[in-house]
């Protein structure tokens, strides 16, 4: 409750007449007397003190209910607030859907027309295939949000296979991987081969289908991964097997390593920050603003897969760590 106080000079003949104290519902809210108040009900009602402070008058609130009544307009105000950044990243989401779709019909075209050569010459990497998939994620991403790439002298080249894994955030994972113009072969479930135009390119992409909670088509799996490698493909993994509902790095299965361990190849792990947060999982018809990154760290190489797992993770999760995210 708030006590009014009027100040002014001492009587004067050129002082103002002073009105009568008002009452305390009558204190001014946020901002003072000037501009149009707003009014805030108090209970008590001044008695009218005077009191003389160098030649001047003024209102005087000793214990003032404006902080109070400025909380109560914030709070009144995020509601809507809130429901505007939502309303953006839906109207971004849209669009987001849109120049990918778009995009992809076209690049699938010229990924159609390739693909004959692609299989005469270059059936296991399929670099020509993956050269149109990086056009089209970039195309996507740099529409949407800032990417910046740490480690890039990690990478091996092309022509070297290697084991890739990462943390899995985001559906933008995918888009944001493919910028990075390296020629290995996705693992996804079989559901996703469905999609009209982005099923399809997939498929020319060689990306691996795998029946999740099916323990045969997961040893089919891993055998084809053996085989690639073993004819100079490179295969990524997301060791965890699923996207993290929470942002929160999970625990890693041994597949990925096995393959690396019965080939030989180096383990080459990435780290992703931000995509989580760009399109969280559950929620991929918003696209919120704010910018990615991907740390590439370098080779981890054995022929243990329990160690080659527990390396890889632990690089992972000092990075996530690092940047304010959690590990479980």
């Amino acid at each position: 409750m708030g006590t009014l106080v009027w100040l002014r000079p001492a009587a004067s003949a050129f002082a103002p007449p002073i009105p009568a104290g008002p009452s305390a519902a009558q204190v001014v809210a946020g901002g003072g007397i000037k501009g149009r108040p707003r009014w805030v009900s108090v209970a008590l009602r001044c008695p009218d003190p005077r009191v003389v402070q160098e030649g001047r008058w003024r209102w005087t609130v000793a214990r003032s209910d404006v902080t109070a009544g400025g909380a109560a307009a914030a709070a009144d105000e995020s509601p809507r607030v809130l429901q505007d950044v939502q309303m953006v990243s839906r109207i971004r989401g849209v669009f987001f859907y849109m120049v990918t779709s778009v995009a992809a019909i076209f690049l699938f075209i010229a990924m159609v027309v390739v693909h004959p050569l692609v299989l005469l010459f270059d059936r296991y990497r399929r670099r020509a295939q993956h050269y149109i998939a990086k056009i089209w994620a970039t195309l996507t991403v740099s529409m949407f949000y800032k990417l910046e790439v740490e480690g890039m002298e990690n990478l091996p080249p092309n022509t070297s296979p290697a084991v890739y894994v990462a943390n899995h955030q985001s559906f933008l994972d995918i888009y944001t991987l493919l910028t990075l113009g390296r020629c290995f072969k996705f693992i996804s479930k079989t559901s996703i081969f469905m999609i009209p135009i982005i099923g399809w390119a997939m498929y020319l992409l060689g990306v691996i289908p795998l029946r999740r909670m099916d323990s045969r088509s997961q040893l089919d799996c891993l055998k084809r991964c053996v085989d690639l490698v073993k004819r100079g493909a490179s295969v990524f993994f997301f060791p965890e097997g699923t996207r993290s509902k929470d942002g929160k790095l999970g625990v890693f299965k041994r597949g990925a390593f096995s393959v690396a361990a019965k080939t030989g190849v180096p383990v080459i792990p990435i780290t992703l920050l931000g995509t989580g947060k760009l399109m969280p999982p559950g929620m991929e018809s918003n696209l919120n603003s704010g910018s990615v990154k991907v740390i590439i760290h370098r080779a981890v190489e054995g022929d243990n897969a329990e160690k080659l797992c527990s390396n890889a993770r632990n690089v992972i999760a000092d990075t996530l760590l690092l940047h304010g995210y959690g590990v479980h």
